[in-house]
């Protein structure tokens, strides 16, 4: 495949995952942070993100385990993981945590564990997607090309 069509992939991709909501405006002004001084500063920032995440998930299922659910620790979990979300312009997390936080306050377990599952699923579908987007981003500077810029015009958030 050639580089120019490789750059039309990875454009077509990105737009994709801000139409369909994964990622918000907050991804793009990570990406205006990367340079060619600091190369995998995205990668490296998403990376933390998914080790956070992954230890935030796993405490959260721990907590909502437990006889008596402690709330506020569920909340201060689900508070972490939307902030870490929304710091990389993870919509579909962000909004998914807001629904958790709201039945933290109501001290609902059913609608909680409903809304951890939820919150694992979006985890995992942005996850997926963005080591998409990484690869297709490795294939093109592996032949010598370059990531294009990307306008936030041409996202249409």
């Amino acid at each position: 495949m050639e580089v120019g069509q490789m750059q039309r992939q990875w454009l077509d991709y990105t737009r994709s995952l801000f139409l369909e909501g994964f990622l918000d405006a907050q991804f793009m002004q990570l990406q205006q942070l990367q340079d060619e001084n600091n190369p995998d500063f995205v990668v490296e920032v998403v990376s933390l993100f998914f080790q956070d995440s992954e230890r935030l998930l796993k405490d959260l299922t721990f907590a909502l385990d437990q006889n008596a659910v402690d709330f506020k620790k569920v909340d201060a979990h689900v508070h972490q993981l939307k902030g870490s979300s929304s710091s990389i312009g993870a919509q579909r997390v962000k909004n998914a945590c807001i629904d958790f936080r709201n039945f933290c306050e109501e001290q609902n377990i059913d609608a909680c564990l409903r809304c951890l599952q939820q919150v694992k699923e979006e985890y995992c579908l942005v996850k997926n997607k963005l080591e998409t987007l990484f690869r297709l981003e490795q294939q093109i500077v592996a032949v010598g090309g370059s990531i294009p810029l990307v306008e936030p015009t041409q996202m249409s958030f």
